[in-house]
């Protein structure tokens, strides 16, 4: 198995980059495993309190249970993964069975950050976009999927997301076996990826 780690600063078209090399790759041989899933579960929380999570910090992501989950995967085990749901802040009672495949990505933007994780991925990429097209992104998503309003999400970007992404973030790139800037737009890098995948995995 290839496990491959995709990390990138919010907005900054990782789950884009996954998609693509998914597109380039057999059903079969993948299988994605996304950060956003092993948010702790803050759903008895009030809604004052919900808009004050800080999704951007290590401690908000149950780094244990995911690492159990890949080493499983590695062992050929199939995976109950979480279902996180941002709206709710809570976990469904429901999981996804994750079966183990010939590549396993695992993608987040605080994906490089524990040493635990690191040590498991065989590829570390980090996709790698400009601060102010990753902001109206997230005005976008956070409007749209997660039911804020515009004046909340500035408020959570320059209290949360920007301080974390230049503390914990942004430093992760010195990991990264692979930098891809502009995101799923850049397709020689895609190529590049995919072209060593199939290489090593010989499909």
């Amino acid at each position: 198995m290839l496990t491959i780690g995709i990390a990138g600063g919010s907005g900054s078209g990782k789950t884009t980059v996954v998609e693509k090399i998914v597109e380039l790759l057999p059903d079969y041989a993948v299988a994605v495993v996304p950060q956003d899933a092993y948010y702790y579960d803050n759903g008895h929380l009030s809604k004052e309190e919900k808009l004050k999570i800080n999704f951007d910090h290590p401690n908000s992501i149950e780094w244990n249970l995911l690492t159990r989950h890949l080493d499983k995967l590695k062992s050929g085990e199939t995976i109950q993964m979480p279902i996180y749901n941002y709206v709710t802040c809570a976990r469904a009672p429901e999981t996804i069975l994750v079966e183990p495949k010939k590549v396993v990505i695992v993608e987040g933007i605080l994906i490089l950050y524990p040493p635990e994780i690191r040590k498991r991925l065989d590829i570390k990429l980090f996709v790698a976009t400009d601060s102010d097209e990753r902001l109206m992104r997230i005005i976008n998503r956070d409007i749209i999927e997660r039911g804020r309003s515009y004046n909340d999400v500035i408020e959570h970007y320059k209290n949360y997301v920007k301080p974390m992404h230049q503390e914990f973030i942004e430093p992760t790139k010195l990991y990264a076996d692979v930098i891809i800037p502009q995101g799923g737009n850049n397709k020689v890098a895609i190529e590049m990826v995919v072209s060593r995948i199939k290489m090593n995995l010989h499909i």
